[in-house]
């Protein structure tokens, strides 16, 4: 299979205010990162809350620029580039993201919304062609063609976020990344669209990348996984052998998360969860190593690079050398 993504090394870097006389500082919100994403398959980036998920995300779509790295979307590199020689290939790389409400303009209708996009790629040539995509759109979304003389307020959480999902998709995109697209939904409407995701997905052709701390849901809709821990890619595998075979501490520490439904069982930690590291000073070695129970001396001075373990599952720990 031919990767339709590829991210080379890739970092990111934020200037901040340290201290109370505000000292210029910086922190790494991404590391070096590298990951593929096939065509037609869905890599899910899961990790705690300020681990540089939605940041990747967002440089995927040239929404931030990386400081250092390289990302290449069907051959051709596209990170660095100006908004105006970025345009021909933002057609093809949409986002949906984390809060609909938030995402959609409050002050426009639903079909001026889906029309803008339209509009920028000049994808119709006629007033009759537009509506007719726009009303063919929301259908597979599982809106009616009446919703499109509604405001956004007008709408639930669910038909909101569809209307982000017919935004991304009405422009006919290749890769899509979906940023947390379930997490601001109730548990019923977070299955609706799933289910509408992975149909979508099957019916265009679609190649994913699905940034979330759910995994439950992940598990669900991934063929491969990524855990993503302080900036860095810390573990990869398929989905069935990363909830078999669990490699690095961090990812166990995260899976052992996951709450089990049944209120006679009482869920215990068998590994400390502990602090994240400030990313004004981070770790000198192993990002997890402040946590980590099975730390080692070197652990504490070197930096473990993504090794292949067998069968394409890459673990970043001395454990596995």
């Amino acid at each position: 299979m031919m990767a339709i993504v590829e991210v080379k090394q890739l970092t990111r870097k934020f200037k901040v205010l340290r201290g109370a006389l505000g000292k210029n500082a910086s922190i790494t919100a991404v590391n070096n990162v590298s990951f593929s994403i096939e065509k037609g398959e869905t890599l899910g980036l899961v990790g705690e809350s300020g681990c540089g998920k939605s940041t990747t995300g967002k440089m995927l779509l040239n929404l931030l620029a990386p400081t250092s790295g390289e990302i290449v979307f069907e051959g051709q590199s596209i990170s660095g580039l100006s908004e105006s020689k970025f345009k021909p290939f933002r057609r093809n790389i949409q986002i949906v993201f984390q809060d609909p409400y938030s995402s959609l303009n409050p002050r426009m209708t639903i079909f001026d919304l889906l029309r803008r996009p339209l509009k920028i790629f000049k994808i119709t040539s006629s007033k009759q062609e537009e509506q007719e995509l726009i009303q063919s759109t929301l259908s597979q979304v599982g809106l009616k063609p009446e919703h499109t003389t509604r405001y956004p307020h007008e709408f639930s959480g669910g038909q909101r976020q569809r209307v982000a999902v017919a935004r991304a998709i009405l422009t006919s995109p290749r890769f899509v990344v979906l940023d947390e697209p379930t997490s601001a939904l109730d548990v019923s409407v977070q299955a609706q669209i799933m289910n509408l995701l992975l149909d979508l997905k099957t019916r265009l052709g679609l190649t994913y990348l699905f940034i979330s701390h759910d995994l439950s849901v992940i598990k669900f809709i991934s063929n491969r996984i990524a855990v993503m821990y302080l900036g860095y890619i810390v573990e990869v595998a398929k989905t069935r052998e990363m909830f078999a075979n669990k490699l690095h501490p961090y990812t166990r520490l995260l899976f052992q998360s996951i709450p089990v439904p049944n209120p006679s069982i009482k869920m215990e930690y068998k590994i400390d969860t502990g602090e994240l590291p400030s990313l004004l000073r981070p770790p000198k070695g192993c990002p997890f190593a402040t946590r980590c129970p099975r730390k080692m001396p070197r652990c504490e001075q070197q930096k473990p690079v993504l090794k292949d373990v067998g069968d394409g599952h890459l673990v970043s720990c001395f454990l596995y050398e």
